[in-house]
């Protein structure tokens, strides 16, 4: 058997060897063809059949004589043992196995396995830069994109120069403190500088391509030392003198509550005409009523 995931010659392989040929698409091409030549047999009309191994699944591709699965509407067997797929995705990223099946040869069974994996370009990532960061201030800059395979890696720029993975390792960002991941995106400054504005856009990238998203500007601000200490001492006078007025109304009795006639509440005074007596058996208090003509 002869096997091959690439578009050149071929090369001859043993049938007694299993290959495992690894071959990398861009996807949204006319299609791929995975190669399975038999180079001598003694049979006739040995029998085909293509297998897709994927996430420890296997399913048939190519079995009694027509395409099976999810191929069934864009896939062919050319030559009579090739397979050609047809608008490849991210989806057909497998390992596919090609059986042979010669009865009137020593060897009856032979297998070749092809590795096809689907690379497909980054999207415009998504990026998230801060606006505006005061001085000495800490700062994040986010980058992410899901759809690219190989998982893309990422890069920054500021104001159209390319930012290091750590501001240390270059003396031209001596006045900054970040430290660039560029498998997660990340972008962070300790302490913001004022060298550190301007416009930042990141690149997402991979074996098939890239992207980047737009620009965005971050401002780096000194931070009004005055103006804070000048409005809290305004809060302070202005609680001061609330504080300060609370108090002169109080002495001048503007809380103190009053009756209709202006008089102060008064404890009410004892009944005329009842009379209090305590005495010495009962311990309390009772009254007895006198009427007075």
């Amino acid at each position: 058997l002869v096997g091959s995931g690439y578009t050149s010659e071929p090369e001859i392989v043993p049938q007694s060897q299993r290959v495992l040929s690894p071959f990398f698409l861009t996807p949204f091409s006319l299609g791929v063809e995975l190669s399975c030549i038999i180079t001598d047999s003694q049979t006739n009309d040995p029998r085909i059949e293509w297998k897709k191994i994927q996430d420890e699944q296997t399913t048939y591709v190519f079995f009694d004589n027509k395409i099976q699965g999810d191929l069934t509407d864009r896939a062919e067997l050319l030559g009579k043992t090739s397979l050609k797929i047809w608008n490849v995705t991210r989806k057909d990223s497998a390992l596919y196995r090609c059986e042979v099946v010669a009865r009137n040869d020593r060897k009856e069974i032979d297998e070749i396995v092809i590795e096809l994996t689907v690379q497909v370009k980054p999207v415009a990532p998504v990026c998230r830069v801060p606006r505006a960061v005061p001085v000495g201030k800490a700062a994040t800059l986010s980058c992410q994109e899901g759809e690219g395979f190989p998982r893309p890696y990422y890069s920054w720029y500021r104001n159209d120069v390319p930012l290091p993975t750590d501001s240390r390792a270059n003396p031209r960002f001596r006045n900054s403190s970040f430290v660039l991941n560029p498998e997660t995106g990340t972008l962070v400054f300790s302490a913001v500088h004022k060298e550190d504005s301007g416009q930042y856009y990141c690149i997402a990238s991979n074996d098939a391509g890239s992207s980047r998203c737009e620009e965005q500007d971050m401002e780096v601000y000194d931070l009004n030392i005055g103006g804070i200490i000048g409005g809290v001492l305004v809060v302070l006078t202005v609680l001061a003198l609330i504080t300060g007025g609370i108090c002169c109304a109080y002495r001048r009795g503007y809380f103190i509550s009053h009756d209709r006639s202006g008089e102060s509440y008064k404890n009410p005074g004892k009944p005329d005409g009842v009379n209090y007596i305590r005495t010495d058996e009962e311990g309390d208090f009772r009254h007895k009523s006198s009427f007075v003509i």
